[in-house]
């Protein structure tokens, strides 16, 4: 977990590279089509041809449109604020799902659990500061993908069990794969051989960041895996320091700090509750 929590971001900082140069939707494009092209012979390999019939058809679909709009709604943002600023913002989506998952999952939420999520959301507050100026379009966009990855993860929750992870994967990158292909033609600017090198890490980053959580969530509980996952913002702010020159300051600090605190929280006491 903590080895794919440092590559992702890695993904990330690609992502922003190309971002002065390209299209959104071929960069959006560039991360599901060679996502695809590395993963799907492995799968197909693994589970057969059928793997790409999967059960409960239109939840897969609705899960990997999420995923789609989280991702293109993030590589926008992250043209535009630095890239712990963005990360820290879409952490949003921890207390989105605590707070949808009763409705949508039937799961119970006590108190300490809402408590945790109003802590998380005043962290969350300091880091976009609302009210103080005109929010910035792209805080605005990351707090977008955070929603929309929530419900990803939430989806992605309904089908458990439904599907080997491995396949829904490559489902998910396929879905992603033929929607942005659709739409490259109308956008596409031909890449040097550099930036081709680039685009294929982005796919190769995401294929290889993706298996490793897979691999994570078959040795651990997610319980304990979750706090890990907020590692990813101190990798999002080194790299943001070293190649683009960015570093939060002192109010972005301490809404980071509240957010992984009360997701760590959160973690903890669902560790806690499975137990007894």
């Amino acid at each position: 977990m903590l080895l794919a929590m440092v590559l992702i971001p890695v993904m990330d900082a690609f992502a922003k590279l190309l971002s002065d140069r390209y299209h959104l939707i071929q960069i959006v494009w560039a991360r599901y089509f060679f996502h695809l092209v590395l993963f799907l012979p492995f799968v197909i390999w693994r589970f057969g041809l059928s793997a790409l019939r999967p059960q409960r058809l239109g939840l897969q679909l609705l899960r990997g449109t999420f995923l789609l709009v989280s991702t293109g709604l993030f590589f926008a943002a992250i043209a535009r604020i630095p890239l712990a600023d963005a990360l820290a913002t879409v952490f949003i989506y921890p207390f989105i799902i605590t707070a949808c998952a009763p409705l949508l999952l039937g799961e119970k939420v006590g108190i300490r659990r809402w408590t945790a999520v109003a802590v998380g959301f005043l962290g969350a507050c300091i880091i976009i500061r609302p009210g103080f100026g005109v929010m910035d379009i792209g805080t605005l966009l990351a707090m977008a993908a955070g929603s929309a990855y929530a419900f990803y993860v939430l989806t992605t929750r309904k089908l458990a069990r439904s599907a080997p992870a491995t396949v829904m994967l490559a489902f998910t990158g396929l879905v992603g794969a033929l929607a942005s292909s659709a739409a490259v033609p109308f956008i596409w600017t031909w890449p040097g051989p550099g930036d081709w090198l680039i685009m294929v890490s982005l796919g190769l980053i995401a294929a290889t960041g993706h298996l490793l959580i897979i691999l994570a969530y078959e040795r651990a509980d997610a319980s304990q895996l979750a706090p890990l996952g907020y590692s990813e913002i101190v990798s999002a702010t080194l790299l943001g320091f070293f190649v683009f020159g960015d570093l939060p300051d002192a109010l972005t600090w301490l809404g980071i700090a509240i957010v992984v605190g009360s997701g760590v929280y959160i973690s903890l006491r669902e560790s806690r509750v499975r137990r007894a």
